[in-house]
């Protein structure tokens, strides 16, 4: 992450209480992977960003399966969003964000998320 950058500005918010991170096993799975993949992270950085995200989120155990994108992964962060009761997904992939709400669940660009200041479990 690059310091004063949007993704710590959101950071900062979950760490400081503003917002709650909810996550799933699945969706930490699928970061980590992608890390290792698209940005060649070493497992060293890998171990530090699972336990970093592990401190401040909240974990959920999804209980229902959706298929509302062609994505799985994608899929997966929409039922973490419902069963951990999140007001807002905050996201860049396109196919999410021309959803713009799923089940009464805002979603938004990172950039939509911070100028809004918007409050609650993300």
């Amino acid at each position: 992450m690059i310091p004063g950058s949007r993704a710590e500005e959101a950071i900062q918010r979950i760490v400081e209480g503003l917002d709650v991170l909810i996550l799933s096993k699945a969706i930490l799975n699928e970061l980590l992977a992608t890390l290792s993949r698209k940005f060649s992270r070493d497992r060293e950085e890998l171990a530090r960003v699972a336990v970093f995200l592990s401190e401040i989120c909240e974990f959920c155990e999804p209980r229902m399966k959706v298929r509302v994108l062609k994505d799985d992964a994608d899929n997966r962060i929409l039922e973490c969003a419902l069963t951990g009761h999140a007001d807002v997904v905050v996201t860049g992939d396109r196919a999410m964000l021309s959803l713009r709400e799923y089940q009464g669940i805002k979603i938004l660009s990172l950039t939509d998320y911070l100028a809004l200041g918007v409050r609650g479990r993300s």
